[in-house]
């Protein structure tokens, strides 16, 4: 008999394959290997390895009698557990099972980024499963950030990051000195499952939580984001700062310096990853240059500085700092298209017909100089004849604008839905303190710079479609059908419809479209908003449903977004139709593209914080003053106002609403009172004051003033 090579043995994937479509009942460890043909004590000792290694990872989970099954088979779901604001939560799947819905009081101890196993309790019609948490397989974090309360001879954590529904117990000599009320860095050493609550011990002092800089420095700590590169990484990156540009990294590249090319950034942006180019052609034709940083020619690999970009997934841009994905003599020196030096590019060469309509479009490594570097603002002004500039500046950019509102509005002949998604601007003085929020104003300038980065993106992942090049696409799924049911029924009473059976982008964008310019508009495209799903990056193409396109990746930001950097080593592999070296597997890039999804929400989160805390610390100073408003939210505990003079939103809390008892109604989106019928609605102007702030929620209470009697 011939001996069993490792190919033959029953590995992991083959366990788990076997539980899930061939073994039909739960069954003891005997009996799998029995099925599975385990020979030898060796081999029988290695696959229970396999087996124990399977049951702690939650791919599989054992009966009290011992008996093995995969989850799903005993109404269980692994899957990573995402917390909502409210402190409910969803467990996303990680076995192409439906997300789960998990209440606050269902958790067992599970904080944000925990790994878990959740048993399906409920499957109400038309929404999510119901369950409750009942393995916690592997925590997110280790740390988290709290105000320290002091007791006598003891202490006790209100946390901040990540919110938890339990105090943490803090035993004798173990608060670091901590004063009562600071903001500190607490390492927990027992969650406390089963008992009576996690224990832990300060590690860090960080300061007061009424300090911006200690509130975005607890922020970071909360979020896990790094606050420094480690050493290795620092300097590979500046080993390969200080050779520059040689040579030989210019061979075989287009040498595109002779044209016109210049970047459209915010104001303090420091890295420029994509410039634009454009010059005629015979016809009315004009050629269009995408010009992206060539992160990939300087970050090999399985380098130090691969392994950390990947690590970090993105840039994360809070209000008073930017961590950024590369080390600063990569991100905002060599790989930046700053002006007037020569960079390296990865560019996408379009030619446009007078109508802008794509003729055709090829890739290429090059050699470019930037020009100029403007601001959104400078461009703006610029387009509109107010700021003086070269008259090729000028001319280019105001072609570019004629091509991108052409390519717009094909987009959105197709049904790409355009959502005004509102920014809020933290202005902060020299000691880092809010002194104003403002709503971010989308100007056509953002708008142009948007429509050729979209137009990029498309023609890349049109291209690995075409020819089956494995990348990473940025895909969007179908809104819910619960969340579209809402939607139908609040437009149904303004006399609009959406079909039912399915509804396309088209669909969506056609009743914006429609309710523009009309009282129902905010509310519509609030709504609208909060039905679709969530963006996330994926090996496979389902399409982008909210730019109707039928492949969409990203490629035009690889200095902050790790997906970009492999699109693009991915694409030169192709280009070069080489021996495809240090090409990933498409196992690797379905690893890259989770990674890279949960690095993203955990940027967001900590963006909006930032932002958040900023805000609650400038309302701080304005408790008690009055200003007007618009109903943002609307829900069974209350009312969100967003103020109209800053970028501000808090609650009108219903027991503050002492005319009438209100209800929610929630096909309406309204409060609605019993007695009186007055009724406050998602989109209505109202007058509020200020009530009072709190700082470790960073949350804003006002009260409603036309309904204080």
């Amino acid at each position: 008999m011939n001996p069993r090579t490792a190919a033959d043995r029953p590995g992991p994937d083959r366990i788990v394959a076997f539980l899930r479509e061939e073994a039909g009942r739960p069954l003891r460890v005997q009996e799998i290997a029995r099925a599975l043909g385990v020979r030898g004590r060796d081999e029988y000792v290695r696959f229970k390895r396999a087996l124990r290694d399977l049951e702690r990872s939650g791919r599989v989970v054992r009966q009290r009698k011992g008996r093995y099954a995969v989850p799903g088979h005993f109404e269980l779901v692994r899957g990573v557990l995402q917390v909502t604001r409210s402190g409910d939560a969803f467990v996303l799947s990680e076995d192409d099972e439906p997300d789960v819905y998990v209440p606050a009081r269902e958790r067992n101890t599970a904080v944000d980024g925990d790994r878990v196993l959740v048993r399906v309790e409920r499957r109400p019609r038309h929404r999510n499963p119901e369950g409750r948490v009942i393995r916690i397989i592997e925590r997110a974090r280790d740390r988290i950030v709290v105000v320290y309360r002091k007791r006598r001879r003891y202490g006790f954590v209100t946390a901040q990051e990540p919110p938890l529904d339990v105090e943490v117990f803090v035993p004798p000599g173990s608060d670091g000195g901590a004063a009562d009320g600071r903001l500190v860095l607490v390492g927990i050493e027992d969650w406390g499952e089963g008992g009576p609550g996690p224990v832990g011990s300060v590690l860090e002092i960080l300061g007061s939580p009424d300090d911006p800089a200690a509130t975005v420095l607890g922020i970071l700590h909360g979020h896990q984001l790094p606050l420094r590169f480690p050493a290795a990484v620092e300097e590979e990156a500046d080993r390969i700062h200080r050779r520059a540009i040689r040579p030989e990294d210019v061979e075989e590249r287009e040498d595109l310096r002779e044209l016109l090319v210049f970047t459209i950034d915010p104001a303090d942006a420091k890295d420029h990853d994509d410039g634009l180019s454009v010059r005629p052609l015979a016809g009315g034709r004009f050629e269009v240059g995408v010009h992206i940083a060539d992160v990939s020619h300087y970050v090999a690999p399985r380098s130090a500085l691969d392994e950390e970009a990947a690590e970090r997934g993105t840039s994360v841009y809070l209000v008073d700092r930017v961590i950024p994905m590369l080390p600063h003599a990569l991100s905002s020196d060599l790989c930046s298209l700053v002006p007037d030096l020569d960079r390296l590019a990865f560019s996408a060469i379009f030619v446009l017909g007078t109508d802008a309509e794509v003729e055709s479009v090829r890739f290429a490594p090059t050699l470019i100089r930037s020009r100029f570097r403007l601001s959104y603002e400078e461009a703006q002004e610029i387009l509109d004849g107010g700021r003086n500039a070269p008259p090729d500046l000028r001319g280019a950019l105001r072609e570019l604008g004629r091509l991108s509102r052409a390519i717009r509005r094909r987009r959105r002949s197709r049904g790409s839905i355009d959502f005004d998604l509102p920014e809020s601007r933290v202005v902060l003085n020299a000691l880092g303190e809010p002194t104003d929020i403002q709503r971010v104003l989308r100007l056509p300038a953002h708008m142009l710079i948007e429509d050729f980065m979209i137009l990029a993106n498309e023609a890349v992942a049109a291209l690995a479609e075409r020819e089956e090049i494995p990348i990473i696409y940025r895909v969007h799924d179908e809104p819910a059908e619960h969340k579209l049911e809402g939607l139908r029924t609040l437009v149904g009473t303004f006399g609009y419809r959406l079909p039912r059976g399915g509804v396309s982008p088209g669909d969506i964008a056609a009743l914006l479209q429609a309710v523009e310019g009309t009282p129902q508009e905010q509310l519509v495209n609030t709504v609208a908003l909060r039905s679709m799903s969530q963006a996330r990056y994926d090996t496979s193409n389902i399409g982008h449903f909210g730019l109707a396109s039928e492949a969409y990746a990203h490629f035009t930001s690889p200095i902050r977004r790790y997906p970009d950097l492999v699109v693009h080593r991915q694409l030169k592999i192709f280009l070069r139709d080489s021996a495809r070296a240090g090409a990933r597997s498409p196992e690797q890039l379905a690893e890259v593209a989770e990674a890279s999804s949960q690095a993203e929400r955990r940027a967001v989160e900590a963006e909006r914080d930032s932002v958040d805390a900023m805000k609650v610390e400038f309302m701080a100073r304005h408790v008690g003053d009055e200003f007007a408003g618009t109903i943002s939210g609307v829900t069974a505990f209350g009312l969100f106002v967003l103020l109209d003079d800053y970028h501000v939103e808090g609650l009108v809390h219903v027991s503050s609403i002492t005319d009438d008892y209100y209800r929610l109604d929630e096909a309406r989106h309204a409060l609605v009172g019993r007695r009186r019928k007055r009724t406050y609605q998602l989109g209505n102007a109202v007058r509020v004051r200020v009530v009072r702030v709190d700082r470790e929620r960073r949350r804003v209470d006002f009260e409603l003033l036309e309904a204080s009697a």
